[in-house]
């Protein structure tokens, strides 16, 4: 007979969590995750304020705007997907601790992006959508393992499955073929759409996932304190802009009375 050790680290079947289940919270894996977005908001911030600094203003915002997008996006999807289906058995830890690998690529692909937007114009987000690869290719595996073992739901997950595989594809090819702006915008445009709608037309199938209101509720209030910590760490890059403002507004009006005089 197995002891309660062995049970533990077998792998389990993944047909879904109980939605009614009583004190359900975060695991200490699911924290260990965030930890990967808190840096990766760290360095959008860090980011940010040395484009703000140097006065590139809308640079700035365009590049933080993308990558917090980004990095909200790929934190949603993993944490729908842990509400519903985690097993907390060796698998889904392994898996799991690739995905955190993919948010450690994509946090490393921030300054190139921010770089590109403040240099050119345009969004070079490469090694983001390498990160992205990695994640989803693992959540993929994940929603896989899902359909196979909850047939029920089976349609519900293999949609999650498919969209985030199109939408991935998507992603590679335009990075691949490097269109011009204007047409990489438009198809930028409808990946995004691609991306939500995904859930959208997977949740309106066999009733949904089987996910845990308080566990989602809990999951979003931990992952606000990154953006808590992102404000703190913004509020030196602010008073920096607002100083060499005020200093040029003054030195504009020094020159304009001496002009005058």
């Amino acid at each position: 007979m197995a002891t309660d050790v062995e049970r533990r680290h077998e792998s389990r079947r993944m047909r879904g969590r109980d939605p009614r289940e009583t004190h359900r919270v975060a695991t200490p894996l699911e924290l260990l995750f965030d930890l990967t977005f808190a840096a990766s908001f760290g360095l959008a911030a860090s980011d940010l304020a040395s484009v703000l600094a140097a006065g590139h203003y809308q640079s700035g915002l365009i590049g933080f705007g993308f990558a917090s997008f980004a990095i909200c996006w790929a934190w949603i999807n993993f944490s729908w997907f842990s509400s519903a289906y985690d097993t907390d058995d060796w698998v889904f830890r392994i898996v799991t601790m690739v995905q955190m690998i993919g948010v450690l690529v994509l946090a490393a692909g921030l300054p190139l992006m921010f770089a590109s937007v403040e240099s050119s114009g345009h969004i070079d987000n490469s090694v983001m959508v390498l990160g992205y690869v990695i994640m989803r290719l693992a959540l993929v595996f994940q929603w896989v393992r899902a359909a196979k073992d909850d047939p029920a739901r089976r349609g519900v997950c293999l949609t999650y499955a498919a969209t985030i595989s199109i939408a991935q594809t998507g992603w590679v090819l335009q990075i691949a073929v490097r269109p011009s702006s204007a047409v990489a915008i438009t198809f930028g445009v409808i990946l995004v759409f691609i991306e939500m709608m995904g859930p959208v037309l997977a949740e309106r199938q066999a009733g949904g996932t089987p996910w845990h209101a308080h566990h989602i509720a809990e999951r979003h209030s931990l992952f606000s304190m990154p953006a808590c910590l992102v404000i703190v760490m913004l509020a030196p890059a602010i008073t920096v802009v607002a100083t060499e403002m005020r200093r040029a507004s003054a030195a504009y009006e020094v020159d304009a009375e001496s002009g005058g005089a």
